[in-house]
């Protein structure tokens, strides 16, 4: 068994990019202070497929379970990873990216920003099969394996920004009964 550090972080479908991009250089400042280095601010389209391939390493991507994903569906390839068809699930890639990676002491990259992800999903005929449900947010999910207090000062200067949704730490013993 292990523990991790989990945290969800979104801002709204009408926040733009540059805002976004700045902001994370303000967290990328306090990164450096912290002793992360290197560290690296990026705002990327994901419209190629060697963009999408670098989107995999930076997301594991939005995961959307819905019947009409079950049975013979073929999702157009461009918008996802991994279609289970018959449990109806598959992990969707996401447009645009506005990202800060960290770099520790041992050289382990950590992820913190958003991806907003398509509006809905589409057949190999462009016909829409279903909605993401995100409406154009932003959003990231993940977790980090680590008790290192740095990495909870950063998601505390995106909460003070309004931008978590929800944190949970598994090495925070004092909140468990």
């Amino acid at each position: 068994m292990g523990l991790s550090y989990h945290f969800t972080l979104s801002a709204p479908a009408t926040k733009k990019t540059e805002d976004l991009e700045a902001f994370l250089g303000t967290i990328e400042k306090d990164a450096r202070s912290l002793g992360f280095g290197p560290t690296v601010v990026l705002n990327v389209p994901f419209e190629t497929p060697a963009r999408r391939e670098f989107a995999r390493r930076l997301t594991k991507g939005h995961i959307i379970q819905d019947e009409r994903l079950k049975g013979l569906v073929l999702l157009c390839d461009q918008q996802i990873w991994d279609h289970d068809s018959a449990e109806g699930r598959c992990r969707v890639i996401p447009e645009r990216g506005v990202v800060l990676v960290v770099t520790d002491e041992q050289g382990r990259e950590t992820v913190l920003g958003f991806f907003q992800y398509p509006q809905c999903l589409k057949d190999l005929n462009s016909r829409e099969v279903v909605t993401t449900g995100l409406n154009g947010k932003w959003v990231f999910q993940d977790f980090v394996d680590s008790p290192d207090p740095r990495f909870r000062q950063l998601v505390r200067k995106f909460a003070e920004a309004g931008y978590v949704d929800t944190e949970k730490d598994e090495f925070d013993l004092s909140s468990k009964g």
